[in-house]
């Protein structure tokens, strides 16, 4: 596997006071053509993070227009979403389009904790709703910590979620724990979760987030961010199912790394990978988590 870098497509702006720096957790939706709309995870001064989005040829590689104000914004002091919103994945239930994510919320002296929020899309894709206007996902007896970025297909009639879950905050090497399970539903709002879905090794791969799976050439295939623990930052990792239950991890297959200066040149991080007109690309992030904008890629043929 080797990705081909196209270039950073999205260097961030300030659009409002919502929207600041980053543009992080890119996820696009084709609007017409080769026209989509890139929604993303922005940051005020405070680093609270809403949404907002560009559009994106790319056919011509070009952005061609950029929301004029953030189209749902993190919530009041009482919310599981207080302190952000990070983009998980879109999904459609009854025809309806909903962008799954993860809410952030700081109590005072207490570790931050992340929740699964679900936004309803407009049929014009320039506003979000909350629904339901509570959380979504929470923690249990499974997910007892926290819970991140939701990715969800539907396959056989069914939806398939793989979700981040945090083990523990700190491990013998001082790096969080925070792994990838897996949860199913046949009406898109009730999920059975299923337990570890991604192996993971202490001081190799022990934090990931933001998984992006695919069914491709009737297997499926899992790009994610991930570090190990010994101060490198987030790297793009890669694993196989033929199940979507049971994975293999060769991150040494990825085909795709820092680069060795520039905006992408100390991390890569939030993949989103789709298909286009043949091809497959992958969004992503690189420095700072998403401050520095949004690359895009695409797979070469073999």
């Amino acid at each position: 596997m080797k990705w081909k870098k196209l270039g950073r497509i999205y260097s961030c702006l300030p659009i409002d006071d919502y929207l600041v720096s980053h543009a992080s957790n890119p996820l696009a939706i084709q609007l017409k053509d080769g026209i989509f709309r890139i929604f993303f995870s922005g940051r005020n001064i405070e680093n609270k993070s809403s949404v907002g989005y560009v559009d994106y040829d790319i056919v011509k590689m070009k952005v061609i227009s950029i929301c004029d104000k953030s189209i749902f914004t993190f919530g009041d002091s009482n919310s599981f979403y207080s302190h952000g919103v990070s983009i998980g994945s879109m999904y459609e239930v009854k025809n309806i389009k909903y962008i799954l994510f993860m809410g952030w919320k700081i109590n005072k002296g207490e570790h931050w904790k992340g929740y699964i929020g679900r936004l309803k899309m407009s049929e014009n894709f320039n506003q979000l709703e909350l629904d339901p206007s509570s959380i979504f996902i929470g923690i249990d007896n499974e997910d007892p910590i926290s819970l991140s970025y939701p990715w969800v297909i539907k396959d056989d009639n069914i939806n398939k979620m793989w979700y981040g879950s945090t083990i523990s905050w700190t491990s013998e090497n001082r790096e969080m724990i925070h792994v990838i399970k897996y949860a199913t539903s046949y009406d898109g709002i009730s999920w059975q979760k299923h337990g570890l879905a991604i192996p993971y090794e202490i001081g190799k791969a022990q934090a990931f987030s933001r998984p992006a799976v695919i069914k491709y050439k009737n297997k499926y295939l899992m790009w994610y961010s991930y570090r190990s623990g010994n101060g490198t930052l987030y790297r793009i990792g890669y694993a196989e199912s033929l199940d979507g239950i049971n994975w293999v991890r060769k991150d040494e297959e990825v085909g795709i790394d820092v680069s060795p200066s520039g905006w992408d040149s100390e991390m890569i991080c939030y993949p989103y990978v789709f298909e286009y007109n043949g091809n497959l690309y992958m969004l992503y992030n690189g420095n700072g988590y998403g401050k520095t904008g949004i690359g895009l890629a695409i797979l070469e043929q073999d």
